[in-house]
């Protein structure tokens, strides 16, 4: 992105990225098998997906999910999983090679690399956008995923996991989002970054996993390294679709450093003069990346300010929204509203802007792609702000409910659970689908003011619409121990052991209806 020419803005390099079709006018642009080696890699990669969610699907159970996501059932549960197996395996393999995981075996780098394709089959090759902030996203994404549930443990004062292996599942899909939020995952992680942000967006933007893997690919030893046949002809830096400017760093330092190279090895086999190979070095210990030497030729300490503070601020706002938005889905959404406001401010401050390659504004009037332009940064911020009074109305829930729980006249304690059942209410209504989560919070507001029947209902309505909502089985428990059915509120606790069998509040209420079921015996 920029003002007017839409580049990254020059910085002393050892020489300039050469433009692609200057090559190809001359016919030298070197396209090699590796591309079709990797794309058949990664077809691979989802073929194999596929048969593992057909054998689920046919057998009940199975592995569990090879994602590196399923860490976090390890760190809040103390379950070792498949995910968690391959995500160390990972680690390893990337300390030992550099970065392969990422090139030849993520999901996600294969959407990309599809827009990135069907984007230069138009005539378009979005060029990478360089930040001085959003290039931290990913770390933070990487401590509130992988350190988060830790601290929360912490801070709650949580028992000491117990670490428990556990390698299949009968309920494969239950820690991944819905079809229709996977694939608007796919839609904006693997396609509107890529467009907005160049090559392989997401992972420079948004992979909390790219951030592990970045911080290990440091130590590894095998590298891309150059020959004396070099001529800095910048035809590597020209094919690389991991955003590396392979030229300088061979220029400096006889290898590529960057921790953002992952091995695609297109720079390897397109090189005219077959000066590059896979070699071992140990990476200099002071070795700067053209990310650290020169951040920032986009953006303004201005602009990146704006972008951290808005794509920070939808981040929280969509986290969770509506129950429904999961945590890749909501990195997506931050990095993206940034991207918009910072557009919109700039379609209303700069008199000649182009974003990519469209031409947005000219001569201070908005071009037919501004106008579009601006249409989608009014659409993504009223979207965000209707997100935005949703999810306030749930903050002021819980404040006004924790500030009942700590009342101590009953009174006040009334009012505040008042407020609160009145700000869940409105969240609700406000809300295009169901959100268990407000329902959720609803009975236990109703439970707290004794409306044992309201809260039943709400219950029930969860467990329809999540029948397998551990807190919803457990609170329904609560509510029928009370009425007196003993059976039914043991039917359910030993259905959501089922579902976990070390699940604390359900083995709480059983050993809770054991002792009840002793003191009526001794009556």
């Amino acid at each position: 992105m920029s003002r007017t020419g839409g580049g990254v803005a020059p910085d002393g390099a050892v020489s300039a990225i050469p433009r692609e079709d200057r090559f190809r006018a001359r016919g030298e642009v070197r396209w090699t098998s590796i591309g079709r080696w990797r794309t058949a890699a990664l077809v691979a990669v989802h073929l194999a997906v596929i048969a593992h969610v057909a054998q689920w699907k046919l057998s009940g159970t199975t592995i569990s999910p090879l994602e590196p996501s399923e860490v976090q059932e390890t760190l809040k549960i103390g379950y070792v999983n498949a995910g968690a197996i391959v995500f160390a395996a990972s680690i390893l393999i990337t300390a030992l090679v550099g970065r392969f995981f990422c090139g030849w075996v993520c999901h996600f780098v294969a959407y990309q690399d599809l827009c990135a394709w069907l984007l230069r089959r138009l005539g378009l090759k979005p060029r990478p956008v360089r930040s001085r902030l959003l290039m931290f996203v990913p770390a933070f994404a990487a401590l509130y995923m992988f350190v988060g549930p830790l601290v929360e443990r912490w801070w709650y004062e949580a028992p000491a996991l117990e670490l428990q292996l556990q390698l299949t599942t009968e309920r494969f899909w239950a820690t991944f989002p819905g079809l229709g939020m996977a694939i608007l995952t796919i839609a904006l992680g693997g396609f509107l970054m890529v467009y907005w942000l160049g090559a392989k967006g997401f992972c420079s933007y948004g992979c909390p996993y790219g951030a592990v893997f970045g911080l290990v690919d440091r130590v590894a030893p095998l590298r891309v390294k150059v020959n004396d046949s070099c001529e800095t002809c910048g035809h590597c830096t020209t094919v690389c679709s991991s955003n590396v400017r392979v030229h300088e760093e061979v220029a400096r330092y006889r290898m590529v450093v960057d921790p953002g190279c992952m091995k695609t090895m297109d720079c390897v086999n397109s090189c005219p003069k077959q000066a590059l190979h896979l070699g071992f070095a140990m990476r200099p210990l002071r070795a700067e990346t053209r990310r650290r030497r020169s951040p920032g030729a986009d953006f303004t300490w201005g602009e990146e300010l704006v972008m951290a503070v808005a794509g920070l601020a939808a981040f929280f706002v969509y986290r969770g929204f509506l129950n429904h938005v999961p945590f890749l889905l909501a990195i997506c959404l931050g990095v993206s509203f940034a991207i918009a406001v910072l557009t919109g401010i700039r379609l209303l401050r700069v008199r000649d802007l182009r974003f990519q390659h469209h031409e947005l504004r000219r001569a201070g009037r908005l071009t037919r792609a501004g106008r579009i332009a601006a249409a989608t940064v009014l659409a993504f911020v009223a979207l965000t702000a209707y997100a935005a009074v949703i999810r306030g109305y749930g903050w002021s829930a819980d404040r006004s409910f924790e500030a009942a729980v700590a009342a101590s006249d009953a009174a006040e304690r009334t009012r505040h659970l008042d407020a609160s059942a009145a700000a869940l209410e409105t969240a609700y209504r406000l809300g295009w689908c169901e959100d268990t989560h407000v329902l959720m919070s609803l009975a236990i507001v109703d439970r707290w003011r004794r409306r044992n029947a309201e809260a039943e209902t709400r219950l029930r309505h969860v467990l329809e619409l999540e029948p397998d909502a551990l807190p919803a089985l457990v609170h329904l428990a609560d509510v029928v121990i009370e009425r007196g059915e003993e059976l039914e509120a043991e039917a359910l606790v030993t259905r959501a052991l089922a579902i976990r069998a070390e699940y604390p509040p359900a083995k709480e209420r059983l050993e809770k209806l054991r002792l009840r079921r002793e003191r009526e015996q001794r009556r």
